[in-house]
């Protein structure tokens, strides 16, 4: 089984890709960069699109029913390593012990040049 999920809560998909597929046991949300969906605006400084990375994913996770506690891995691109300390503040808001499996990595460019991409896997 393959459902798509959608919502306008997050940033629209602008490719042949889906915001996030469940497959019933787990979903997968497309990696989501900080465009704010209400107003198409991109935050300044790592900390904001950070957050506002995580809230994309929160608000696709919720049209699945799912809330962030529900992550049980997560992928983090970042455009440059220098800004990994002040992402890991905003991110440590964003999720509660037992903490996800995580991955960060430094990629030559992000999509808009943003300074972040995050990606989520959660489980039912």
């Amino acid at each position: 089984m393959k459902k798509v999920i959608a919502t306008t809560s997050a940033p629209g998909a602008i490719g042949p890709y889906s915001q996030a597929i469940d497959t019933g046991a787990f979903v997968y949300a497309s990696g989501q960069i900080p465009i704010n969906p209400a107003t198409g605006e991109i935050p300044q400084g790592i900390k904001e699109q950070t957050r506002q990375a995580l809230k994309n994913a929160a608000a696709i996770l919720a049209e699945a029913g799912l809330t962030m506690d529900n992550v049980v891995k997560t992928t983090v691109y970042l455009a440059d390593m220098a800004d990994f300390g002040a992402m890991n503040e905003v991110y440590a808001e964003a999720f509660a012990a037992p903490y996800p499996a995580r991955s960060a990595v430094a990629v030559r460019e992000l999509p808009k040049q943003v300074l972040v991409e995050v990606e989520v896997l959660a489980a039912r």
